[in-house]
């Protein structure tokens, strides 16, 4: 049985993802986003990630063969993708990695900073907070308010972050403009959360949580289940 890659046609849609992805509507994008395949902008990270490898490499440019085999999609796949966004290669030259890698995280909104609300601080929820992805300085999603269940006083803290009561979290939200939630709680009670969040304003989910959370349309909800994600692979592994 041969595994083809999820990236590989707009037919085809990765099952979960396992690093935090998080798509904001139309922000910097060209055209309706609605019109825009979800598996399309999946994959965009994928090669903001890609052309700035490159880019540090020392590599100022890149033809689509050339990227398509850095990334495992066909070079046509790639062409079709970016022209949802506009016309970005020169013919015989190719794409500026540079050039290419700014204007995909501008469509993408992660050139901007975004502010953060996570729930929960079990293991799962510190072992996101301490993630380096939200650690380091250059990232565009910085964790800015931390929620648990119960009672919290002033002193209790979680790498210098206040953690307050979920009673709190949609009022905090509100008056802080968050608009990014994290979910990193039992299942029973990630339901319950999302509806706090989206009362305070967030307009983007990412899930821990295994469970298929109920949001608005205009809330994009990401899911991260580890286990899901084995069970899509071991289907290859039949075979085998």
């Amino acid at each position: 049985m041969t595994h083809r890659s999820p990236f590989a046609t707009d037919e085809q849609s990765p099952d979960v993802p396992m690093e935090p992805v998080i798509d904001f509507g139309d922000a910097g994008t060209v055209g309706e986003s609605d019109s825009i395949p979800d598996i399309v902008i999946r994959r965009l990270p994928v090669y903001v990630r890609t052309l700035r490898g490159l880019r540090d490499d020392g590599i100022a440019s890149v033809s689509s063969d050339e990227l398509a085999e850095h990334i495992g999609v066909t070079a046509a796949q790639i062409r079709r993708d970016l022209s949802y966004f506009g016309r970005f290669g020169k013919q015989g030259k190719g794409y500026d990695t540079a050039f290419l890698a700014d204007r995909i995280a501008e469509i993408l909104g992660v050139n901007a900073h975004w502010d953060v609300a996570l729930a929960g601080v079990g293991n799962l929820g510190q072992a996101v907070l301490r993630y380096r992805g939200f650690t380091n300085p250059a990232s565009s999603f910085r964790i800015v308010a931390v929620f648990d269940r119960g009672h919290h006083g002033p002193s209790d803290r979680i790498d210098g972050i206040p953690i307050l009561s979920t009673d709190r979290m949609t009022d905090v939200i509100r008056e802080r403009g968050i608009k990014v939630g994290i979910i990193a709680v039992p299942a029973v009670a990630a339901q319950s959360i999302a509806d706090q969040m989206v009362s305070g304003g967030v307009k983007a989910i990412l899930n821990y949580a295994p469970v298929v959370l109920k949001t608005p349309h205009d809330v994009t909800v990401r899911e991260i289940d580890p286990v899901s994600a084995l069970q899509s692979m071991t289907y290859y592994l039949r075979d085998r």
